[in-house]
């Protein structure tokens, strides 16, 4: 039962929509009607907002990161576990937003916050990458992705088994949910950081 409790509660918490919420709430429009239509901060930033976009994606990030800390409360039992079950949950709930129909975000801020929340020198590490592949290749979609991949290498290199495995399962929903943008990184056409057309 106590598992049960950790998966709604951190995919409910996951499920809240901070794009779409702020974007309505200062003005900016429906968020699912501007460029993409992802609910993402790389999307809300399309609207011209830089602060609601800074703003989207440090929520994004401490919902995952609310769901790990918050799970060993309720289930101490469980120790690791619980937190990775709770976080997991967290990004699922993002991505998959019962409230949108299922069609949410593609749950990279969420899933760094998560991994700063179960170790903070793997979140470090997804950060680090996140950031330089950006910066090198000004690719917004390929620094997520790789980000994300790296996460779990660092948690099983760190020492992490139980959150290297979670981890490794949620980097899959990260590429899959950018799909698209793999197909357009193997066409070469995948928009570069500030070029016309681009896609989170």
């Amino acid at each position: 039962m106590t598992i049960y409790l950790l998966i709604a509660g951190g995919y409910l918490l996951g499920s809240i929509p901070f794009g779409i919420i702020l974007t309505r709430l200062f003005g900016a429009g429906d968020l699912r009607q501007i460029g993409s239509g992802n609910i993402g901060a790389t999307n809300v930033l399309r609207t011209g907002r830089k602060g609601l976009a800074a703003a989207t994606l440090l929520l994004d990030g401490a919902k995952g990161a609310a769901a790990v800390l918050l799970a060993p409360q309720f289930a101490p039992e469980l120790d690791q576990h619980a937190a990775m079950i709770a976080g997991a949950a967290a990004m699922i709930g993002h991505c998959y937003p019962v409230w949108l129909k299922f069609r949410g975000g593609k749950g990279v801020a969420t899933l760094l916050g998560l991994a700063l929340a179960l170790a903070w020198p793997i979140g470090l590490v997804f950060a680090g990458v996140w950031l330089a592949a950006v910066l090198l290749l000004r690719i917004s979609s390929l620094g997520g992705m790789l980000g994300a991949v790296s996460a779990p290498a660092a948690a099983f290199a760190l020492g992490y088994p139980v959150y290297g495995a979670g981890l490794a399962g949620l980097a899959v929903i990260v590429l899959w949910r950018h799909r698209e943008n793999i197909a357009r990184l193997r066409a070469g056409t995948e928009p570069r950081v500030g070029g016309a057309g681009e896609r989170a």
